[in-house]
């Protein structure tokens, strides 16, 4: 039950992490540091994040990527850069969290982890594609704030209810994962349609799929 817990918390912040993973470090440094998060006894190795560095460090790149996810466009280049970092992020955050155990345990997690981080992050970065073709930034900050809120929620659910956490992301990677292709296709007709719209060419069907999303 306790690797099933331990578990569950790990992807909780792998998936938050690959949303936001300064504001996730920066959660669980202000949780474990004014005591509203409780570590369990396969995780303190996180004590390190409630360090004065550690969180001076991500309120400021959180500071930073907070005004950066709130413009058009811009949001989509700092998830472009995002990309290897989130995931990464993740992964590290993940094996290290776990402290000294075995080679084979720590890869597992590294990887474990790396893959549900890339999975949201990807899901982030396709929905903002999505909303940058809307002419009103509104929607824009809506998600960004949307996204705050689900961060600090799942990083209190990954703690305190470690099992639901995990079942939550069980579900949301099941979901990005049969969204992906519909995105992908979505991405396509867009290019197809900017491309024509440059060259003055009109769109083919080859280029521009007609298939619904």
């Amino acid at each position: 039950m306790h690797a099933i817990a331990t578990l569950g918390t790990l992807m909780g912040l792998s998936f938050t992490s690959g949303m936001r993973l300064y504001s996730t470090v920066l959660a669980i440094g202000l949780g474990i540091r004014f005591g509203f998060i409780q570590l369990p006894e396969a995780l303190t190795h996180l004590q390190v994040l409630a360090s004065t560095p550690v969180l001076a460090i991500s309120a400021v790149v959180y500071s930073a990527e907070f005004i950066a996810d709130k413009i058009p466009w811009f949001d989509s280049f700092w998830d472009a850069i995002h990309t290897f970092i989130r995931p990464l992020g993740a992964a590290i955050l993940g094996a290290a969290a776990l402290g000294s155990v075995s080679p084979a345990v720590q890869v597992g997690a590294f990887l474990l982890c790396g893959t549900v981080a890339f999975s949201s992050h990807t899901a982030k970065a396709g929905t903002r594609l999505v909303a940058n073709h809307s002419p009103e930034p509104l929607s824009n900050i809506g998600l960004s704030l949307g996204e705050d809120v689900v961060v600090a929620g799942g990083t209190w659910l990954a703690f305190a209810h470690p099992v639901v956490s995990l079942l939550a992301v069980l579900v949301a990677v099941a979901i990005i994962i049969w969204l992906i292709p519909k995105l992908f296709r979505l991405f396509r007709r867009n290019f197809a349609r900017l491309q024509a719209f440059v060259t003055g060419r009109p769109v083919s069907n080859r280029s521009a799929p007609t298939n619904p999303v």
